[in-house]
């Protein structure tokens, strides 16, 4: 069997960041359903997120959604942040929501509409100064839904262009974030679609340019461990944005779907140098939580991933190695199964009571009562939710 104290330390490296928009109501194409409790401003969605790094000290930061999370003060937010051990983390922009951006935003054939959406970047990057925040993450919606209703290769040279300005303004201890996404809302063609056109933008802005994988953003059957081991050995992998899909973008509990495969890109994210104290690679999870209650399902989440990493740490690569260059297939996929199917949740349990923290997490948040105390104090305004 492998052997768990020899990990132990480095699951102590693990950092996984929290989104704030988690916190508030989401749903489906059809309904958005509400929930007793929830945030009605970018503060209490941060004491939510707190919440979560309490019981399993795996998220120290939560991501900001720009104009989502607008406030008057970021000093004030980063400070109520620090006050409940947690910081601020990625700033995510939105050229989505607003009339204008129909055609797209960055890529808009109107300059007065690209210079907009610059602008927006510009407030943003303005925003990571306050609050100390490392990462720009972009995410476009920019795309054409029909054959011929504009020109892709002028497109992606206005992308080009917008995100060279972009760029420019970031500061020297920043990053710019690329995300991409398969297709939705555009789907004749998006016009960041995939990893290799997120790569080519990145790749000529400068080395404070990297690409987001979102893991829900490819076709069926895509080996989403190629395209992390590719980026690894490029030098340009910023950042993931986890959940799980089983048919399209579903944001999922990440893990939910397919253990396996989150199994899969973690050895891989390890295997290239990403992880932890080794790399420079941000976790971050991206989910919509509709049915179930957000804060329980963000500590689901942040197990989960923490319960492959554990399995992938105890991957015995000498042994890999061996086998591989041996031309041993059956005994080098058997030695990485052996690591899949090790049940590291009692190891995990004491591991977390060696450290001070309870056992079972989701129990702890259960029995602790916070979840009646939101209940009963956040009466009257307006909740927070998907595109607030």
């Amino acid at each position: 069997m492998p052997d768990f104290a020899a990990i132990a330390d480095r699951l102590t490296e693990q950092r996984i960041e929290l989104p704030s928009w988690a916190f508030g109501n989401s749903g489906t194409r059809f309904k958005v359903f509400a929930q007793p409790g929830v945030p009605r401003d970018p503060f209490e969605k941060i004491a939510d997120a707190a919440q979560v790094h309490r019981y399993t000290a795996l998220s120290p930061s939560v991501a900001l959604h720009i104009p989502w999370d607008k406030v008057a003060s970021y000093a004030d937010l980063k400070k109520h942040a620090e006050d409940h051990g947690v910081a601020l983390g990625t700033i995510n922009s939105n050229t989505f929501q607003d009339d204008i951006y129909k055609l797209g935003s960055l890529t808009h054939s109107d300059a007065k509409v690209r210079q907009t959406a610059i602008d927006h970047h510009f407030d943003c990057i303005d925003i990571m100064g306050e609050t100390g925040s490392r990462d720009l993450k972009i995410w476009l919606a920019d795309g054409t839904n029909y054959p011929g209703q504009d020109d892709m290769r002028g497109r992606q040279d206005r992308l080009t262009e917008s995100l060279q300005k972009i760029y420019e303004r970031i500061g020297e201890d920043q990053r710019l974030v690329l995300e991409y996404k398969i297709f939705e809302p555009a789907f004749y063609h998006m016009d960041v679609p995939d990893w290799g056109t997120s790569y080519a933008q990145v790749a000529a802005l400068g080395d404070r340019a990297t690409v987001c994988l979102d893991t829900g953003h490819h076709a069926p059957s895509t080996n989403i461990e190629f395209i992390v081991m590719q980026l690894l050995r490029l030098g340009k992998l910023g950042s993931f944005d986890f959940n799980s899909r089983f048919y399209a973008d579903d944001d999922l509990i990440v893990g939910a779907a397919d253990p396996f495969q989150l199994f899969r890109i973690i050895v891989e994210v390890i295997r290239g140098g990403g992880y932890g104290d080794d790399g420079d690679t941000a976790f971050m999870l991206d989910q919509c939580h509709n049915i179930e209650d957000k804060i329980p399902g963000q500590i689901r989440s942040v197990l989960n991933v923490q319960e492959m990493t554990a399995r992938a740490l105890l991957v015995d690569r000498d042994a890999l190695s061996a086998a591989q260059l041996a031309g041993d297939m059956l005994t080098a996929h058997g030695i990485l199964m052996d690591a899949f199917y090790t049940d590291v949740r009692p190891m995990l349990a004491a591991w977390r009571e060696e450290r001070g923290l309870p056992a079972d997490p989701m129990k702890a948040y259960a029995e602790s009562g916070y979840a009646a105390s939101i209940v009963e104090g956040r009466v009257g305004g307006a909740q927070a939710g998907w595109g607030a």
